[in-house]
């Protein structure tokens, strides 16, 4: 029997995790690990992300320059606090690392928000070819708050009507599919305005097949 039908489903294994708060759900499979990072790590990031950040991009623009107003920072693979950081994704996904992107870093001024979108490239877009054709389309969304901005902020997933709020240090993960391999549109999220202070995360995301 094949390795692959044996090994358990990413959502299981996190869900076996102490600490780890599955919302409950048959839309989507989206888990919450609350002080994942400690307050210096995540002050660590914070740093890292003012210094490097630039103005973030859409896919399949669809002409709303305001559809997404944060900044974002590549952060560095060969960083040991970066790479501390995945290792810990990865050990408590048990997804293998190299099907992960690029470690992201996305930084929200006071009116700054990205209105609601999937991380999933979709299928039938513009861009679809030029993100997906070598390693595929994204399967796991890990995020993690860095900080907890002074109001406003929050993520909010439509389908299933769950806001959660900014804690320092704290996880999201959730799949991008469904069941069956197709692409999820319940996984819709919004990152709120930011009404007072900077909000910051860390994004790691994972693909298909072998990113690079």
């Amino acid at each position: 029997m094949s390795t692959d039908l044996l090994r358990p489903d990413v959502a299981d294994i996190l869900a076996a995790k102490p600490g780890i708060q599955r919302v409950p759900s048959p839309k989507l499979s989206l888990f919450i690990h609350k002080d994942f990072l400690s307050p210096e790590e995540c002050t660590g990031v914070i740093a890292r992300i003012d210094a490097n950040r630039r103005p973030s991009t859409v896919s399949d623009y669809n002409g709303d320059d305001a559809f997404r107003t944060s900044e974002t920072c590549d952060l560095d693979g060969q960083d040991p606090l970066v790479i501390e950081i995945r290792r810990r994704i990865t050990a408590l996904t048990d997804l293998d690392p190299v099907y992960g992107e690029p470690m992201q870093g996305q930084r929200y001024a006071v009116g700054q928000e990205f209105k609601g979108h999937t991380d999933y490239f979709e299928p039938t877009g513009e861009d679809y070819t030029k993100y997906c054709s070598v390693a595929g389309n994204r399967t796991w969304t890990v995020m993690i708050y860095l900080n907890e901005p002074e109001a406003g902020g929050a993520t909010r997933f439509k389908a299933i009507d769950k806001i959660v709020q900014p804690e320092i240090g704290k996880l999201l993960a959730w799949n991008n599919r469904r069941p069956d391999g197709s692409v999820n549109p319940s996984t819709l999220h919004h990152g709120m305005k930011v009404r007072a202070g900077v909000k910051y995360v860390i994004t790691q995301w994972f693909r298909e097949r072998p990113w690079g």
